[in-house]
């Protein structure tokens, strides 16, 4: 009979090898069937105070002042992106494909940003009218991404059909994200908001990440700003203006497809929401007042203000008759912030140039169209729209490039946020392999990669 090799002896070798108990009792367990009987568990384990040098802020005469102090590194990459929204993600992808050591870094608990998070599960414009003819656009890393998704049951929407704009499913979208970050090797820190750049010169170095462990550095030698409020360029002094725009909270109905459609419209109710790939579920979109997304109390205020407005809307909906089992499955745990920050880049985007119909040497992208433009062609978007004037060692990618007033609402979708993230980790590739900065990228050398990865220049 051979000897059982228990958890308790694994954790003894473990811990006689030097690992230390922290690390042994950090092995997750598959879930035992109800009927075995459970082994006590090393949980709620005292361990030793990690020492934390103090630096804390000071009031002096009426001002806190907040000292000089040193930052542990705790990583050192080739190509660092800030944020895992839709063009962190395929930045981080398209990065670390070039074979750039490559780091992801995203605030909350999850990739996809406010596709996932805030709960924007349209992805759209994915195709655009090229050569007379219905033409995906979203293609390359963007589109491997939407096809990963729509493999699964209750995954996707339109995409199997091969119709334009697919809606997605929030959770499996998270989980084929993380699959696609780990196949990538993508190093991924989660729960870390960047406070701060590492600057020399004029060049930014790296970022200084806010955590629950504190301030720690971690240094790039190109770093995608990907936050979608431009915090990296910002904060390394890059030239940018700042909008006020529809600052929303989406949430989603269960029980749908059990409510009486007709008696709803008659009481007024003439929407309850979007389709998603769920049968019984829809998601609703609220756009919310004009205001500064950058104003933590003015956010505060429209987090409350909406999730009351979307709990009265519920009351109001279930006192129809036929209506009485809809419920709130879910509030998005993101507001829904449109547009802050704009790049002045090395080249702005004009709605007149990108809808021309010419395409620059320089373009990396072409956007779709929707609605009454969507028997058009799709818009060119240039590289010089993605880099500072200045500031070197940054790319900027998604919602916060630079565009003209007309060009603001198709840059910050979803689909066009995986078009521009795809070409801006593949930028910053381009220029660690050639040891360039990125606004001295060959612009060829780019396309040509892009269409390596699978990308549509037109």
């Amino acid at each position: 009979m051979k000897p059982q090799f228990s958890r308790r002896r694994l954790l003894k070798l473990l811990t006689a090898a030097g690992f230390g108990t922290p690390f042994a009792t950090r092995i997750v367990a598959d879930e035992a069937p109800a009927n075995t009987p459970r082994a006590v568990r090393p949980e709620n384990i005292v361990i030793p105070v990690t020492a934390r040098d103090r630096y804390p802020a000071q009031l002096v005469d009426g001002k806190v002042l907040q000292p000089a102090r040193p930052l542990g590194v705790i990583h050192e990459t080739d190509v660092l992106v800030v944020g895992g929204g839709p063009a962190g993600f395929t930045a981080a992808i398209a990065a670390a494909r070039t074979g750039a050591n490559t780091t992801l870094v995203e605030r909350y608990g999850y990739l996809g940003g406010l596709w996932t998070g805030g709960l924007v599960l349209l992805v759209y414009p994915t195709h655009a009218t090229e050569n007379g003819e219905l033409t995906k656009v979203v293609r390359g890393i963007g589109d491997e991404l939407l096809g990963r998704i729509a493999e699964h049951a209750n995954g996707a929407t339109n995409y199997t059909a091969g119709r334009p704009d697919p809606t997605t499913d929030p959770e499996l979208t998270k989980l084929v994200m993380d699959e696609m970050i780990q196949e990538a090797g993508v190093r991924m820190l989660f729960h870390s908001w960047v406070a701060d750049v590492v600057m020399d010169g004029n060049a930014v170095r790296g970022v200084v990440l806010e955590s629950k462990a504190g301030r720690q550095a971690v240094l790039a030698k190109v770093v995608v700003d990907a936050s979608g409020d431009g915090d990296v360029f910002a904060a390394a002094g890059a030239e940018h203006e700042q909008r006020l725009h529809a600052v929303g909270l989406v949430h989603r109905l269960g029980n749908v497809d059990r409510a009486d459609l007709e008696a709803l419209k008659e009481a007024g109710f003439k929407n309850l929401g979007s389709v998603e790939p769920l049968p019984s579920v829809k998601w609703v979109n609220l756009r919310g007042p004009s205001t500064d997304g950058l104003d933590i109390a003015e956010l505060s205020r429209l987090e409350v203000e909406h999730r009351r407005s979307i709990w009265k809307r519920l009351e109001k909906l279930r006192e129809v008759p036929g209506a009485d089992k809809v419920f709130v499955l879910q509030i998005a745990p993101q507001i829904g912030v449109r547009i802050t920050r704009l790049l002045a880049g090395v080249r702005k985007m004009t709605d007149k140039e990108a809808r021309s119909g010419v395409r620059e040497p320089d373009t990396i992208a072409i956007g779709g169209t929707y609605g009454a433009g969507r028997d058009k062609p799709g818009f060119a978007i240039p590289y010089g729209c993605m880099v500072p004037k200045a500031v070197d060692n940054v790319i900027a990618a998604g919602r916060c490039l630079d565009v003209d007033t007309p060009m603001v609402e198709d840059m910050r979708l979803i689909a066009t946020c995986l078009l521009t993230g795809h070409a801006a980790g593949a930028a910053a590739g381009v220029a660690v392999r050639d040891k360039c900065r990125p606004r001295e990228v060959d612009p060829e050398k780019l396309r040509d990669l892009l269409r390596h990865q699978g990308a549509y220049l037109g």
